[in-house]
């Protein structure tokens, strides 16, 4: 996939009259590779669409247990999501969202705004079909709760070292998730879990334990019935971890 380059810097040299003279061209945004532009620095009380972009972007940036409500409302949540995200890739932690940080996403984001690491493709698979259709949810809002998922995997993906991780199941529509067995409430049929398999270099209690701290509640790993084999990860209202083995 491709990777987005923050900011193009030239200089030219004009020379008038013998006095050279140094521009600086403008900064290059998102708005080049079709995905989503910032055009202010966001900080605590900004509220808007834009800010609702940077939620979805620093949704794996939590505190362990923690799941970021994506409400265009940038509150304290949202600021400790932001330094995190600003320390994990290096950058100064201060909690405001500016010229670095979005040049940081803007790296890490393809043109259809999902993350470099991860595409729809691996999650749309729906015993065939290819397709997010036949869910709980419209296809369009499962492609959206899948959006969210990998760029919570992104972040969970970078503090394993980078490590690739490998979707073994993502979307699953009300009759794919029955032929596969899958529980009557499972949050696949709504775009908001990721199997994990273990064809990856992160373990089993590894990927569990990041994935805590990557803003997903609900994780499945060795030791819950049927899941020795992979790491389930989803989204839901209310904290429910389960892996006695780790």
């Amino acid at each position: 996939m491709r990777r987005r380059i923050g900011y193009l810097v030239a200089v030219l040299a004009l020379v008038f009259g013998g006095m050279a003279v140094t521009a600086m061209a403008t900064p290059v945004t998102a708005s080049a590779d079709a995905c989503y532009t910032w055009n202010r620095t966001l900080s605590n009380g900004s509220t808007g669409e834009d800010v609702r972009e940077l939620q979805i972007r620093v949704a794996g940036w939590v505190s362990s247990g923690e799941n970021l409500v994506i409400d265009g409302v940038y509150g304290a949540a949202t600021a400790s999501a932001v330094k995190r995200f600003q320390s994990g890739y290096g950058l100064a932690a201060d909690g405001v969202a500016g010229p670095a940080t979005f040049s940081k996403i803007y790296e890490l984001q393809d043109a259809d705004c999902t993350p470099v690491h991860f595409d729809y493709s691996e999650f749309n698979d729906n015993c065939g079909a290819n397709n997010f259709n036949g869910g709980k949810v419209s296809a369009t809002q499962a492609k959206e709760n899948i959006r969210r998922v990998m760029w919570q995997l992104e972040a969970m993906r970078h503090k394993l070292g980078d490590r690739p991780l490998v979707v073994t199941s993502g979307f699953r529509s009300v009759s794919c998730n029955s032929s596969v067995g899958g529980s009557a409430t499972s949050l696949h049929m709504y775009g908001q879990a990721a199997d994990l398999g273990l064809s990856s270099s992160p373990s089993q209690c590894q990927m569990w334990n990041s994935g805590k701290t990557a803003g997903f509640e609900e994780l499945l790993g060795p030791g819950y019935p049927g899941h020795n084999d992979h790491v389930h990860v989803g989204n839901k209202s209310g904290q429910f971890w389960s892996a006695p083995n780790c």
